[in-house]
Formats: structure tokens, sequence, C-alpha cells
């Protein structure tokens, strides 16, 4: 008997942009996804500073394919199949995610695991130009959407959508400063001053976590999501490699960290994390993003300047790490040179914020 794929497996158009075997893929999709057998071309999209995103044409469909980054990939940071399972559980809720296609665990492939979800329509907001373009009432009414999708996601049950399993909630605040410590001790290609003092005094100082057991997002963000503003939606939440169970007040953290932080202040001007984003492009102060969630959660806010300090060490280690890959070659896209740049007034902003704490 002949391979099935290779009576069916149709050729590939133009170069391969680097991280995909094109032929390789047009042989497993043939087996695996016959609907989407024909010549297959693809590109990578721009503006993912961890995993690689690529649109792929097969035939005349469009699909969207995740991948981990080339080289230095870091233990559980990069995991597909997570990915793949925490849009294909939320699928049915009022969360907004891609419809997830194809998960394939061998490397094989391609030369890492993957998956493919559903191409949905809308535009990721990250760029000053494009924030710019935006009323002042689209602005805010986007930044209210953003928070009211985030208050959705952490009232659904994990255990209602096959998530129970997803994570340990207990002692979870705890394992993010042992984890993104010994990220960072991965990552560290230079001097870092006070990162590891905002560590220590991160792990002396954890919070009770009241809220534990949530679905976490993980890298919740306004350009980690598809939206559109006539009318303002979002129509898609992107990028959940850093899912799991645990603290949502994590999200908000972090969200701040970018919003506040970054989006604040001068230290995000020019920068593609954080140019488009904030008050400083014309969006509401974070407060009012917490707010906003308040009355729309059952979660209890709080005081939440350790989960800024959590935050700002958190985003200073994934940059840190991004400015390695970039010094090693190892980054595809633009704005890499700059990534670095960012890790110090993070850390200290974040010094100061668990000092508030």
């Amino acid at each position: 008997m002949t391979d099935p794929a290779a009576d069916v497996a149709a050729p590939s158009t133009g170069p391969a942009p680097r991280g995909l075997d094109l032929d390789r893929l047009a042989a497993h999709l043939a087996v695996h996804r016959p609907n989407l057998n024909g010549p297959l071309s693809a590109r990578l999209i721009a503006g993912g500073k961890s995993n690689l995103t690529y649109l792929l044409r097969a035939g005349d469909r469009e699909v969207v394919l995740r991948r981990p980054p080339l080289g230095h990939v870091l233990a559980t940071a990069h995991d597909m199949a997570r990915e793949h399972r925490v849009i294909s559980a939320l699928a049915p809720t009022g969360v907004p995610v891609p419809e997830a296609l194809l998960l394939c665990a061998d490397e094989s492939v391609i030369g890492a695991p993957f998956y493919l979800m559903a191409k949905v329509d809308g535009e990721v907001y990250r760029r000053r130009e494009q924030t710019d373009a935006l009323t002042a009432t689209q602005r805010r009414d986007l930044a209210m959407a953003m928070m009211d999708t985030l208050a959705t996601l952490h009232r659904v049950e994990p255990a209602e959508v096959g998530l129970a399993d997803f994570g340990r909630p207990e002692g979870y605040l705890a394992r993010q400063v042992r984890r993104w410590g010994g990220q960072l001790d991965r990552s560290r290609s230079r001097p870092l001053p006070g990162i590891d003092e905002l560590r220590d005094a991160l792990a002396a100082s954890v919070p009770e976590g009241a809220n534990a057991g949530r679905i976490v997002h993980g890298d919740y963000r306004l350009d980690n999501l598809l939206a559109t503003v006539d009318p303002v939606a979002v129509r898609a939440v992107l990028d959940w490699e850093m899912a799991t169970l645990g603290d949502p007040l994590a999200d908000l953290g972090l969200l701040l960290t970018y919003w506040d932080v970054l989006g604040g202040s001068d230290h995000g001007e020019g920068n593609p994390v954080a140019d488009g984003i904030g008050p400083r492009a014309g969006f509401p102060a974070g407060a009012e993003l917490i707010e906003r969630y308040a009355g729309r959660s059952d979660v209890d806010v709080g005081p939440l300047h350790w989960h800024v300090a959590l935050g700002c060490f958190k985003l200073a280690v994934i940059c840190e790490g991004i400015h390695y890959r970039h010094t090693l070659g190892q980054t595809l896209g633009e704005g890499f040179d700059r990534i670095g740049d960012m890790v110090a007034p993070l850390v200290a902003h974040g010094l100061r914020a668990v000092r508030e704490s």
C-alpha cells in the first residue's frame, strides 16, 4: 500500500517562512485534515513576541498556525497542547476564542509541536497609529469591552468545561514567583540590577490568594485580543500559552503593568509591546478599568500592589528572555531590538509596588 499522503498532498507554493516546512505540513494535513488540502503558502503574522503565529493559506481557505519560538525554548512556557485544550474547552462559553482545528505533537512535521485554529476577522490593536485613529468613545468602549471579556473568563467554572485538572490553584502565586525566577536564571545573559531583590521581596510577601481556582489567561492585554470598533466588540482572545488555574488577580496585575506602568509613562513610547495602549494613548486609566471589572465580576479585587509587582517581575523576565533570543538571532519580525530596554524600568516599578504592598 502506498502512503496516502503521497497521493493526495498538494505541493506548497512559494518559499516557506522560517519555522515551517510546508511540504511536510501538506502531507500531514492530507491525512489529518483533508479539507485543508491544497497548495500551501504561509506568512508570519507580525507582532507576537513569543510563540510564532502564521497565516496559512490552504487552497482557498485561510487558517492560523501556532508553534513555539525558534531555539532557547523554556520548559512549559510554549505548550501547544495547553493552548489547544483551553480554547477547545472555552468554545461553548461566553469567552470569544478561535475554533480549534488540529493539534500536532509530532515534531518531525515542522520541527516543533503546533496547532491550527480558525481565522477570526478583527484587528489587533497594538500600534500607536492604530489607536490614534480611534475616537475617544471608541477607545473607552474598547477598554471596557476588554475588561468585560476578562470578567466573563474569570466567571467560567473550570469543572463545567472539562478544565478541573488544568492547573494546581493551591500555592499558585508562590509558584509563579518560583517559576519566573527559574525562567530568569535560564535567560540571564547580562547584569540586571534589582531583579533578584524584586524576586526575593515577592517570595517573602505572597498574599493568601483567596480568589484561587479560576481560569487565568496569564498574559491578558489589548494586543492579545482581536477586536472591532464598528461596533466595538472583542471577537477573540488569543495567546493562551500561559493559561492555567490560579488567582485572577494575577491577570489584573499584569494588565495594569502593561496599561499603567508602560502605557502610562514614557517607558513604553515607541516600544512594540506598549506603544498604543494605556493613558498615554488616550485610553482610560487603569483604576477605571479595574472598577469596570469589579462591577461585572465576583472577584474581590482588593489591593493590587503585590500583583502589579508580580506583573512587573514576570514581564521583565519575559522581556529578558526575548532579548536573549534576539541576541542569538532566534527572533522573527521587527521590534525585538528594543524589548531589552524595558527590563530596568519594570524592575524599578516592581520594587516600588512590592514595598507598597
